[in-house]
């Protein structure tokens, strides 16, 4: 049950931003194991003014660098989501495009009585 959200700067094409989810989520379903139609994504565009990326730990960054924040169930392990990250740098690098210095990932654990999917419940609790 990820829950992604991507920021990045304003101004590319809708085709971009779409094939950026959906790299995230053939990336989620190959590393993961999320279910088919498990796609809940949203994307942020910001003006420059409102976006920044430095060059912190060795990493050149673009204008074109993206902010990519996933929370998952604490129950992915160190190894899963090492090939996530590999996984989502190598689809984004082919479609659209994406330099791998710029695809920035974070992943939260939320433990599963932190979801609620719908009608008011905690499914997962």
């Amino acid at each position: 049950m990820p829950l992604l959200h991507i920021s990045m700067r304003a101004g590319k094409p809708d085709a971009y931003r779409q094939a950026i989810l959906d790299g995230l989520y053939r990336a989620m379903r190959e590393a993961l194991n999320v279910p088919e139609g498990d796609e809940f994504m949203s994307i942020s565009e910001l003006a420059p003014a409102n976006f920044r990326c430095g060059n912190a730990y060795g990493v050149n960054r673009s204008d074109d660098a993206v902010l990519i924040q996933i929370t998952v169930f604490a129950s992915r392990t160190p190894a899963q989501k090492k090939a996530l990250y590999r996984r989502i740098a190598e689809l984004l690098g082919d479609n659209p495009g994406i330099r791998p210095e710029d695809v920035f990932v974070n992943v939260l654990d939320a433990p599963a009585e932190n979801w609620s999917v719908g009608n008011g419940i905690a499914q997962f609790a």
